[in-house]
């Protein structure tokens, strides 16, 4: 059962939560898989896990033989993905309730944060002022460790100066839901990204709403924020 009292701080994932924005991570790993064959001799084995880790993990294999090697496919490896989120990002847009719920949470007192493992780069194609926007903007260049790693939401939490159990995370994918349970937030999914409802709901999140819009007032129904209510 959840904390009656309201949440102090309310952390966003950023594609699909806050803007439309869609990666084609498909054809990304193609790339990543066409830029590795030569380092390896060999067309890697297809991987399970998100283009960041699948990424480390395959410098780390040529880093075995040749350690420059495996930091020059590293690095072309990140220029690939970063050049990726930027054509995408040319082609996002905002949601229409980003910018007012936003700016609804910082008047009635409630701590803001976005996390992403997106480029700042990216992201501020689609929202160039998205710093001044919320209390704390950390993507993945400047996370410790990026989500679903729990680090990534407790640095956030660490510089809004909220703990834990005071906050709630939400995103659009199942790994917002894992990194909320890691880093003991309460978690809420929105379907507004590109994860089916069945899928998110099976993940077992506090809260489910169509976007953040229908979740701020499902929220302010519960008496879950101090406002934007009243």
């Amino acid at each position: 059962m959840l904390d009656k009292a309201p949440f102090e701080a309310i952390l966003f994932d950023f594609d699909g939560t806050l803007a439309s924005l869609h990666i084609d991570f498909t054809r990304l790993r193609r790339k990543i898989t066409a830029l590795a064959e030569p380092f390896l001799g060999e067309e890697p084995e297809p991987s399970e896990l998100p283009v960041l880790e699948w990424l480390d993990e395959l410098a780390d294999e040529i880093r075995e033989f040749d350690h420059a090697l495996g930091q020059e496919f590293h690095c072309r490896g990140r220029l690939v993905i970063q050049a990726t989120e930027l054509d995408a990002a040319r082609e996002a847009r905002l949601f229409p309730f980003t910018r007012p719920l936003l700016a609804a949470l910082r008047a009635a007192g409630t701590r803001t944060g976005i996390l992403t493992r997106n480029s700042t780069a990216a992201v501020k194609v689609v929202f160039p002022d998205i710093a001044a926007c919320c209390d704390c903007f950390m993507a993945r260049e400047d996370a410790p460790r990026v989500k679903p790693d729990p680090a990534h939401a407790l640095a956030v939490l660490g510089r809004l100066g909220v703990a834990p159990e005071r906050a709630l995370f939400v995103g659009d994918h199942p790994l917002d839901i894992e990194t909320a349970r890691g880093a003991g937030l309460a978690s809420a999914a929105v379907v507004s990204g590109h994860s089916p409802r069945e899928l998110l709901a099976a993940a077992g999140p506090d809260y489910l709403a169509a976007d953040c819009a229908e979740l701020l007032a499902a929220l302010c129904r519960q008496s879950a924020l101090r406002a934007p209510c009243d």
